[in-house]
């Protein structure tokens, strides 16, 4: 049969959607969608015809599932783009996995406050305009040891506006060992700049000493900026300078000193055998006239700039007109401050934050979870085709957070034979829930540290699916 033959065998739009299978979608899918997707599956037969990548012999099987094919088009047109995935990455504040979860006892508090009015900028005490900021400054303050606090967007948004109110077109010292680049290549110094604030950088990569900061002041000089460095480490012939000897600097000129912490830990996390980084609180304590950092980092709440410190800068941010446009809703409101509330409670945060929990998870409970997850799937798949061991890995902390750590964890390994790795990692990124894994030395890496119990049964289907496809079976 000539390729203008084949042509004829392709079947009319209105054919196809009077098909069984397609006469059930359209009553759970928009007509609109169908139809398109009839057509796109009707013009990639036509373009392989045309291409002769289809022939006579397989035309008739492409022809039998072309249903099939438009039904999966429809189900992946009508699907969210913005996706729930598995991490078994290991990587616990994974910025491309939306960084920190959020506990669903939590998550009922959002939607309650999101599908009902609430007073999000209601005084119910005065009956009258109130401030969305209130919600969250006592409990900031509590916790943190500040007078006052505020919540922005982001931690790089809370920088902006902290230089923007004390320091537009006047001048700020800060270390040139700290002018680090955070994800998205944003840096420091562009942030600086859009403030409106004048870098002065001091020292060199690996030096800065107080002398450097104290040579620098001048007139113009309006704030010092202390950055932590959590994103990397500079190691050998380094000096830089201590919290406390900026503190008396700042003291005897008079001069706010403004920390940017980023990643906004709030509890001592070297109790818990990690690497220790310094605290909120610690730098409230020392003489830090602002603190600014991150809601979704170690801290382990949604993606919020929070800003605590001296109430009389805090009160001039809050009338700047950059605030509005940088404000937070009621969203990140209501998850923020549910969270911060576990934080009165140690033992409790450490359950109820998963970010927290799955950092100080122990090496024998993870031992335990691969176990159980190893079992399910020797049990679920019995194929000579694929390879499955626990092996010993580290997890990494993420979110440019403690870049040194490497946390001892439990992997389950698959590996294939005479197989494609690559494919089947793709394949288990494309299952309904996306699993995503780590792939080393041509083998497939789960770690126990970023899965819940609650994701096994969806992982051994995952795995079987992405196995089937692999090897051709689906």
């Amino acid at each position: 049969m000539s390729g203008k033959n084949l042509f004829s065998l392709i079947p009319k739009v209105d054919d196809l959607l009077n098909n069984t299978l397609i006469m059930n979608i359209l009553n759970d899918f928009p007509r609109v969608t169908v139809v398109n997707s009839i057509r796109e599956e009707i013009n990639l037969l036509r373009e392989d015809i045309k291409n002769k990548n289809i022939t006579e012999e397989n035309i008739n099987e492409r022809l039998e599932k072309l249903p099939h094919l438009i039904n999966e088009r429809i189900k992946e047109k009508n699907s969210f783009k913005l996706k729930r995935v598995i991490n078994g990455t290991g990587v616990v504040i994974h910025t491309n996995l939306g960084r920190s979860s959020i506990d669903k006892d939590i998550m009922e508090n959002v939607v309650n406050i999101s599908s009902n009015y609430s007073n999000l900028e209601f005084d119910l005490e005065k009956g009258k305009r109130g401030s969305r900021y209130s919600h969250l400054e006592d409990i900031i303050s509590e916790i943190t040891g500040g007078e006052a606090a505020m919540v922005v967007n982001n931690n790089a948004a809370a920088v902006m506006l902290v230089l923007s109110t004390l320091a537009k077109d006047k001048e700020v010292i800060a270390s040139r060992g700290e002018l680090i680049e955070i994800g998205g290549s944003f840096r420091v110094p562009d942030v600086m700049e859009q403030s409106g604030a004048i870098l002065v950088d001091v020292g060199t990569t690996n030096k800065t000493h107080i002398w450097d900061y104290e040579r620098a002041i001048n007139e113009y000089t309006s704030a010092f900026l202390k950055v932590h460095t959590s994103n990397y480490r500079i190691l050998g012939f380094t000096s830089s300078v201590s919290i406390e000897e900026l503190c008396e600097l700042k003291m005897k000129y008079n001069i706010p000193l403004i920390e940017d912490l980023g990643s906004g830990v709030l509890i001592d996390l070297s109790k818990y055998g990690l690497e220790y980084e310094p605290t909120v609180q610690e730098s409230i304590r020392k003489g830090v006239d602002i603190v600014t950092f991150s809601g979704d980092k170690l801290l382990g709440g949604p993606q919020a700039g929070i800003i605590v410190g001296k109430r009389k800068y805090i009160d001039e941010m809050k009338k700047n007109p950059l605030t509005r446009a940088i404000r937070v809703d009621k969203f990140t409101i209501s998850a923020l401050e549910a969270t911060l509330k576990l934080y009165l409670d140690e033992e409790t945060m450490l359950k109820k934050v998963p970010t927290i929990n799955m950092l100080t998870l122990s090496l024998e409970e993870l031992e335990k979870r691969a176990n159980t997850l190893y079992k399910k799937l020797k049990q679920e798949i019995d194929d000579q085709s694929m390879d499955i061991n626990i092996v010993d890995e580290y997890s990494e902390v993420g979110g440019g957070s403690l870049p040194l750590e490497k946390l001892s964890t439990k992997c389950i390994c698959i590996s294939l034979s005479d197989l494609s790795v690559a494919r089947f990692e793709k394949y288990l990124r494309s299952f309904e829930i996306p699993i995503i894994t780590r792939v080393y030395r041509d083998k497939v890496y789960i770690d126990m540290r970023t899965i819940k119990e609650s994701e096994f049964d969806t992982i051994v289907e995952g795995v079987q699916e992405a196995l089937s496809k692999v090897k051709g079976v689906l």
